[in-house]
């Protein structure tokens, strides 16, 4: 079988985030923060919220986006409203606290979405600002409509991952990013709106398995999440069951993710069974775009290379898994 790791590795160096980028979000993400501290300090002569960063960033799953524009999560923390929930002030009114503390930080206005308030740094990356407030040791979001003040605590699904990955090892984290990017070389060229990277990563660390090899275990992992999905996309949050993560996914995004899942299992049975690397090279390439590393750059001593430990995960068609 053709070795593709190394051509992995290489793939993940392009789509992961480089040491300047990471400094970049930090530093904004810093700025807005202090901001934030300044008009609580300043205009509201109260106490400054505390911060907890989520999401990817967080997580250190985020992967360069094709469209150049990063999305991180840091979470606001509020230590004035109080410690009866009743008497809380709406989440209209906590957004409009974070809403006029960032306006002018960037030359974008700031977007006051129903879940958080989102300030953007044009063609670089925006930061989404959700609002916490805290009682009886339960985290409760500020979001707008009629959801209002719930519970939601993001800290836990953190420690969730965490967890799996102490288990599972790096290449569970890598596995993640190998999916996101694959999504978002498919979004772009397919015009096509698939899960949220939260879904992709409770997908593969519900689904990982490992291998010597980068090829092989995401091929593997691929398979089974759609052996998983393939009748009913259906993901709940691994530390909250009662929330549905796809609930607002539609039917035909549903059906689209689940079609081009396929294709993709399909072509890791092709390229994972490959005897010539530099015909499963190309077979990747179709998958994740041309910032897989580019086939004519194999060797031909590589090229004839064959592994010889075979993985052996996906013997069976995909379609008659």
């Amino acid at each position: 079988m053709a070795n593709c790791h190394d051509l992995f590795q290489k793939y993940h160096d392009v789509v992961k985030l480089n040491f300047s980028k990471k400094d970049s979000l930090k530093k904004g993400k810093n700025a807005l923060r202090k901001k934030i501290k300044e008009y609580f300090s300043n205009n509201l002569k109260a106490e400054s919220p505390k911060f907890w960063s989520q999401g990817s960033y967080a997580l250190r799953t985020i992967v360069n986006p094709l469209d150049g524009e990063y999305d991180i999560d840091d979470g606001v923390y509020l230590q004035n409203i109080g410690t009866i929930k009743d008497k809380w002030p709406a989440p209209q009114t906590v957004h409009k606290w974070i809403y006029d503390a960032v306006k002018g930080h960037t030359k974008e206005d700031p977007i006051d979405k129903r879940t958080c308030v989102r300030v953007v740094y044009s063609g670089q990356y925006h930061v989404d600002l959700p609002i916490y407030g805290i009682y009886n040791k339960e985290h409760y979001l500020a979001e707008k409509g009629e959801s209002g003040w719930h519970v939601s605590n993001p800290q836990t699904l953190h420690n969730w991952f965490m967890k799996q990955l102490k288990v599972n090892g790096e290449q569970l984290r890598t596995s993640v990013k190998y999916l996101k990017a694959w999504a978002d070389y498919q979004t772009k060229t397919k015009s096509v709106t698939l899960p949220s990277g939260l879904i992709l990563t409770v997908l593969v660390a519900e689904n990982y398995t490992l291998r010597d090899r980068d090829d092989a275990a995401f091929g593997r992992t691929v398979k089974n999440i759609y052996q998983k999905v393939s009748s009913a996309l259906v993901v709940y949050n691994p530390v909250e069951k009662s929330e549905i993560l796809t609930e607002r996914l539609t039917d035909k995004q549903k059906k689209d993710f689940i079609k081009l899942l396929l294709g993709l299992l399909n072509s890791a049975n092709e390229a994972l069974g490959q005897q010539n690397k530099k015909e499963a090279c190309k077979i990747w390439r179709k998958e994740f775009g041309d910032r897989f590393p580019c086939c004519d750059d194999i060797k031909e001593s590589d090229d004839k290379v064959l592994h010889t430990r075979a993985p052996a995960i996906l013997k069976d068609d995909a379609r008659s898994a």
